[in-house]
């Protein structure tokens, strides 16, 4: 695997910070399906290609008994949480009661705290995975204290309890700061220096030593060339993509914890795969190129199939058009949760939920085929369940 400085820059600044803002890196702008009404959507430019990857590499690495799908395969809980969500606010204590609920339908057990201890262990080390990039619509802090009080009822310190996302300057952005989550680590693979810059004096990216090269990687036979003003928000260009060190080293289980955004072809949505995948790795931009086979096949890498051991997707509020930038005027109070070990089932059934609200809304007459294309890699990777008459779905409004 090679180790060497893959660094190199021709992506026009302006062009990446303006898709950059917005959460569009390596996407454009694409063809509207409605009357007009709306602006036209992101899509990604390849939904196949010819690039090849090294996902057999990951394939040849035996499974352990917490691998992608876990303990519930192909089964899905979907809370409605009545009024958790009411004119954008958020209350706390019904978003904890939600997924307790959730959690237990889910595994069975009559106590939430007996629900969490069959996915981790007091021992364990565990990152709860946000998407903070839309300052707009981030993971709701609330669903994340509720995760972290679970996490500590069922007897998991909160000194070993981290919350992290790619980029650690996007924690603070959408909320996560050390004001609200006291005593819980807030970390990130792209990170500014003790100087407050990317690089140190000597131009060297202070998140290089965040990047994992000794364990396996992901190959993709496409280029990511990137200027020096852009390389800090990917870390490297080459035909690598590195694995954080959270994911390979630090935390032993992970919780995926998603916001629901929809309207990004050709999937659909953005959710809890593509949080977990691209979320974990650097040298992302390029991978849009590469076909949405780069949503899945990350996924099937140990260091995330064998440790994404939940998945709770936050549709508390949610955005049902404009892709990952969500925009303010799609968002709404949609007060349901998503819980599952399957991550590729708990996907499907999001889709399923926002198709419904984009017919209503008028913005397509129906769900495309094409959006689940990359679930059904997913489940040929073994990593879920992705044919609709397969996947129990457990419906409960919450008490």
């Amino acid at each position: 695997m090679p180790k060497k400085n893959d660094m190199n820059g021709a992506l026009n600044r302006r062009a990446f910070m303006g898709l950059s803002a917005a959460g569009l890196v390596g996407w454009v702008a694409g063809p509207a399906r409605s009357s007009g009404r709306f602006e036209p959507e992101p899509y990604q430019v390849a939904i196949t290609s010819d690039i090849r990857t090294n996902i057999d590499e990951a394939l040849k690495v035996p499974r352990v008994a917490a691998s992608m799908p876990g303990r519930y395969p192909g089964i899905v809980v979907k809370v409605d949480t009545g009024r958790t969500a009411s004119g954008g606010v958020i209350d706390g204590r019904m978003a904890k009661r939600a997924l307790d609920q959730g959690m237990m339908k889910l595994t069975g057990k009559s106590r939430a705290e007996d629900a969490w201890l069959e996915f981790v262990s007091p021992s364990d080390r565990i990152g709860i995975k946000v998407n903070p990039v839309a300052r707009t619509l981030p993971t709701s802090r609330e669903l994340t204290h509720a995760v972290i009080d679970g996490l500590q009822e069922a007897g998991v310190p909160r000194s070993q309890i981290a919350v992290w996302d790619r980029r650690l300057l996007d924690l603070s952005s959408g909320g996560f700061t050390k004001d609200r989550f006291p005593g819980i680590e807030l970390l990130g693979t792209e990170v500014m220096g003790p100087n407050g810059k990317y690089a140190n004096d000597r131009g060297e990216l202070w998140s290089l030593e965040n990047i994992d090269r000794e364990a396996l990687s992901y190959f993709a036979d496409i280029e990511g060339n990137y200027s020096p003003d852009a390389l800090p928000y990917m870390v490297n260009g080459g035909k690598y993509s590195y694995f954080s060190k959270l994911v390979t080293r630090r935390f032993t289980k992970i919780i995926n914890l998603p916001v629901l955004k929809g309207g990004v072809l050709p999937c659909g949505i953005t959710f809890g795969l593509k949080n977990l995948a691209y979320g974990s790795l650097s040298n992302t931009s390029r991978l849009h190129r590469v076909g949405v086979n780069a949503i899945p096949e990350p996924c099937a890498f140990p260091c995330l199939r064998d440790k994404a051991v939940l998945h709770i997707g936050d549709a508390l509020l949610a955005s049902y058009r404009g892709g990952v930038g969500a925009p303010p005027r799609y968002i709404w109070d949609a007060n349901v949760l998503l819980i599952g070990s399957d991550g590729v089932a708990v996907d499907l059934i999001a889709q399923e939920f926002l198709a419904v609200v984009r017919v209503a809304k008028g913005v397509e007459n129906a769900a495309d085929p094409t959006f689940r294309v990359y679930l059904d890699m997913a489940a040929k990777l073994g990593l879920g369940v992705s044919e609709r008459a397969k996947i129990e779905l457990r419906e409960f409004a919450m008490s």
